[in-house]
């Protein structure tokens, strides 16, 4: 396989679908279906298999898969390095993180760089999804959680307290709750399974067995902006209510025992590129200020 039947054989398994496939790749879902089709005839062997749920690898496909991502893996370091040293302050730079973080630290760090670094555009991408750096689905991304892969620099950016936070109209309408009730009448707002690993079965350390779950939302944003909408009880970290000042925190002697915490991360062979660090370096000093 060459590298463009590597790269087309690579978005048809990570996505699961041609139409998948071919929005990765920049393509109509024709040419993949095509390109796929001459992909297999040249190697002589069927490579997916077209089920309910999708493409799936064939036993031939499983066994080219290893390869063809050491090949990407080859690919993308060549392609790291050959900017490492890259001086221009100009060009793009493909930044992830959640859109609490983007909206809160991210956005307003681009928005410094306009000015000073007009050439540099920051393509933003927010989602939970963690993507992937080695393989340069991102140039730069701010985690809640530290990676450990040791090719990756890995900077904590900040570092807070989660809290149970409600507006003072909820608490003036439904009180304060008591330790030892479980949130018995009371509203809660909660992430949805799976966002984070940091929500269990209380809210900072008490249960929540007898309280209203009244949202579960899928992103931080969404979890703040229910809970600043007066809507229902939730964990914060501390940050978000110091620039509310209608948020109260409910119990403040108490907070979850793990906390908030934002991580840059970049490769270690983009550390070096001009554009990069000076994006890295306006999304730290949003963070400080």
């Amino acid at each position: 396989m060459n590298w463009d039947d590597v790269q087309l054989f690579l978005a048809v398994h990570r996505a699961g679908t041609l139409r998948g496939a071919a929005q990765r790749l920049g393509i109509d879902q024709t040419t993949v279906g095509r390109r796929l089709t001459g992909l297999e005839r040249s190697l002589g062997s069927r490579l997916f298999l077209r089920t309910t749920g999708g493409w799936t690898l064939t036993d031939s496909g499983r066994q080219a898969l290893p390869k063809a991502e050491g090949m990407e893996r080859l690919a993308v370091s060549f392609e790291r390095r050959s900017e490492g040293a890259d001086n221009r302050m100009a060009g793009e730079v493909r930044v992830t993180t959640t859109d609490a973080l983007a909206m809160d630290f991210v956005v307003p760090a681009i928005e410094r760089l306009r000015t000073t670094h007009p050439d540099i555009s920051v393509i933003l991408s927010t989602t939970t999804r963690l993507l992937d750096l080695a393989r340069r689905e991102a140039d730069v991304a701010v985690r809640t959680l530290r990676p450990e892969q040791p090719d990756l620099i890995v900077r904590r950016l900040g570092c807070w307290e989660v809290g149970l936070y409600a507006t003072k109209g909820y608490l003036e309408r439904h009180g304060e709750p008591q330790r030892g009730d479980g949130f018995a009448g009371h509203d809660i707002a909660l992430y949805q399974e799976g966002v984070t690993g940091r929500q269990d079965d209380t809210l900072t350390g008490e249960p929540r067995k007898q309280g209203r779950v009244v949202a579960e939302l899928d992103s931080s944003l969404m979890l703040a902006t229910f809970v600043r909408a007066g809507l229902a009880l939730g964990e914060l970290p501390d940050y978000i209510a110091q620039r509310d000042h209608n948020l109260v925190r409910v119990w403040p002697d108490h907070h979850r025992a793990r906390p908030y915490e934002a991580w840059l991360v970049l490769h270690q062979d983009l550390a070096r590129t001009a554009r990069v660090r000076v994006v890295t370096e306006a999304i730290s000093d949003a963070f400080a200020g």
